[in-house]
């Protein structure tokens, strides 16, 4: 094993024990994402977020009490070369297997006209789903972590009038046998961001060609946003100002649900209103 390996491997154990490690064996534990047999396909898109998860499964794999095996997938969408070459590098860097495979989707959403992420996390998902299956494998990892997770739930509610969160795992509607785990969902970005800085590592950031175009677009004094999440990391940031418990909060209120103060909610698809059982509550 490489040196410079061997310590980007052992800051996750070491260093960050208390804000990596712990969190993220504690989600394994916590949402039973990890079973016997389990063979797992982490998707890795060569950013911070996939390339640490890529990390921790390796090291849960060595050091863990279970039997499973790893794939480590890599979609090139229709990277730059450049992109492409540094994830390469960053996986070899890291002694991470990867199985890259091609695809148009960086094409196909380009063409579609308007904002084509949607399109296009739609397409990367089921293109990863399918390649994973190719591999033998029953569930995929993605690199989703605790600040995605109350962003989500933030822009649900604000621009989607619900209260919806991103799940720690679900079960694939179009891929029959297929489960997609998180298995950081417990770590805050700020760690991975430490985390990377102090190896002294770079990933890529967004290699979306639309982004891209709008970017260069803006004048270069102008701080760019583009999309919904980045508007909710800012709330985030102006909330955490006031109240520093504010990220725990919005997580836990989606674990603390009281239906009994819920003025409607939906269940298996059917729409439940309080008034549906109102009146035989009522004490007599």
């Amino acid at each position: 094993m490489g040196e410079r390996c061997h310590d980007i491997e052992r800051s996750i154990i070491k260093r960050f024990r208390k804000e990596i490690w712990r969190p993220f064996v504690r989600a394994l534990n916590e949402y039973d994402l990890i079973r016997e047999g389990d063979r797992i396909a982490v998707c890795i898109s060569g950013g911070k977020d996939s390339m640490l998860l890529a990390k921790c499964m390796q090291e849960i794999l060595r050091h863990g009490r279970m039997e499973f095996e790893l794939k480590f997938l890599v979609m090139d969408p229709g990277y730059h070369p450049a992109n492409r070459k540094l994830i390469e590098e960053n996986a070899a860097l890291m002694e991470l297997p990867v199985h890259i495979f091609q695809s148009d989707i960086f094409d196909t959403v380009v063409d579609a006209g308007g904002s084509p992420c949607y399109l296009c996390a739609r397409m990367r998902r089921g293109n990863l789903y399918a390649n994973a299956r190719e591999l033998g494998c029953n569930k995929i990892a993605l690199g989703h972590h605790f600040d995605d997770v109350i962003e989500t739930i933030l822009m649900s509610m604000l621009y989607g009038a619900q209260i919806n969160t991103m799940m720690p795992k679900l079960y694939s509607t179009n891929f029959q046998g297929m489960e997609l785990i998180r298995p950081l969902y417990l770590v805050k970005e700020e760690h991975i961001l430490a985390w990377k800085e102090y190896n002294g590592l770079r990933f890529l950031q967004c290699a979306c060609r639309f982004t891209e175009q709008i970017a260069r677009e803006q004048a270069m004094e102008e701080q760019v946003h583009t999309s919904k999440r980045q508007e909710m990391k800012e709330l985030i940031r102006h909330f955490r100002q006031v109240n520093p418990h504010i990220e725990t909060n919005i997580f836990k209120s989606v674990e603390n649900v009281n239906l009994d103060a819920c003025i409607g909610y939906v269940k298996n698809g059917v729409r439940c209103h309080f008034l549906d059982e109102y009146e035989s509550g009522h004490a007599l």
